[in-house]
């Protein structure tokens, strides 16, 4: 079967400070996880930085859109927690890239949405925020005082009327905080270590269950609701088949040569929005900078402090919230499915929210 893509008309880029901002409003919703699994597997920084690069500008340029490029955050959390091995994590991503590019090219997405209902999709996207507060108040507990220096830059931003400036100063700030550690970074080319670790050795009963877990969380979150929230914020008609395709081309193209199960997501998106970016020019700013910093200063990534980090994926958390919230009049249902997916899982949340949906409208109809 072909893979296909509509052509998008009236690509716009605008190389504002709006977009610089936004770019690293995304950011943050990337460098935590990546520096975990760099640290606790056998993954490159590098490479995986250059993949989320490299589909950075490909799907920004593409769709038009700041969309956003984010970890698989279920096989990311299972490989963190030594559940599954790497090996497995990236045979779980190919069959997960298998499915979404058959998801995709056939529409099936389109089909389904109807049982959905929009109030689950809200009610998803309340949950990322919800995992995304956790995330954020946890990396900023682990070093309070750093914490609060990143709270009084986002204060200042503020009252100087800069709000859009506060995430890219906390990332200067830290980024000078991590050099006075490291020293002043050096490029370096990239090591292939962490290329070619899909093996046959990671087709087992874990990889499968994993990509099980991923799947209804990516379906939920990285189609559906980034397909509304784009349409929210951008106003612009990316269909949730669209995305799972592309979800599908990247991680089979990456995931051989060193990437890490990826896919698209409403906090990415949020974080852009909410710190300026309205063009392309986000995505293609923060991918030349993922690739910039991966061959030049990955070491300054591995350092940064994420409990700076901490406070700006608060701040993002509050605007995915606060928009899921606006969104609806369902209010107990989006809540009790976002609870549900901080609890449980973002998976398990949108499953029970679908069964819930079309229980609540067989049960009005009679």
């Amino acid at each position: 079967m072909g893979v296909s893509f509509l052509s998008r008309d009236n690509l716009a880029l605008e190389f504002t400070w709006n977009e610089f901002t936004g770019a690293v409003g995304d950011s943050v919703t990337v460098l935590p996880i990546v520096v975990a699994l760099s640290l606790l597997s056998d993954l490159s920084l590098t490479l995986v930085l250059v993949w989320f690069g490299v589909f950075q500008i490909v799907w920004g340029l593409y769709y038009g859109v700041p969309l956003s490029v984010e970890p698989m955050k279920a096989l990311a959390a299972l490989v963190l927690a030594g559940t599954v091995t790497t090996t497995e994590a990236l045979v779980a991503g190919g069959l997960l890239g298998v499915v979404l590019l058959g998801i995709g090219q056939t529409n099936s997405l389109e089909r389904v949405s109807q049982y959905i209902g929009a109030p689950v999709v809200r009610g998803v996207q309340f949950g990322v925020a919800l995992v995304l507060l956790e995330t954020g108040l946890s990396l900023g507990f682990s070093e309070p005082r750093l914490a609060a220096l990143a709270g009084g830059i986002v204060v200042l931003a503020v009252l100087l009327g800069r709000w859009n400036l506060s995430a890219f100063a906390v990332l200067l700030v830290g980024g000078g905080i991590a050099a006075f550690h490291t020293g002043l970074p050096t490029p370096t080319l990239p090591s292939l270590d962490g290329a070619f670790l899909v093996s046959p050795a990671g087709v087992t009963v874990s990889a499968v269950e994993g990509a099980a877990g991923q799947l209804a969380m990516t379906v939920g979150n990285a189609a559906l609701a980034t397909s509304v929230l784009l349409a929210d914020y951008f106003d612009r008609d990316v269909s949730a088949d669209e995305l799972a395709t592309s979800m599908g081309v990247m991680n089979l193209t990456a995931l051989p040569f060193g990437g890490f199960p990826m896919c698209h997501g409403s906090g990415g998106v949020a974080g852009k929005y909410a710190f300026g970016a309205r063009t392309a020019a986000a995505n293609v700013i923060l991918g030349v900078g993922y690739v910039v910093v991966a061959l030049v200063a990955v070491e300054l990534v591995a350092a940064y402090p994420l409990a700076m980090l901490g406070v700006v994926l608060t701040v993002i958390a509050l605007q995915l919230g606060r928009t899921s919230i606006r969104k609806t009049d369902e209010y107990v249902l989006v809540v009790g499915i976002g609870i549900l997916g901080v609890v449980v899982n973002l998976g398990v949340a949108f499953v029970v929210g679908v069964g819930l949906w079309l229980g609540w409208n067989r049960w009005a109809e009679r």
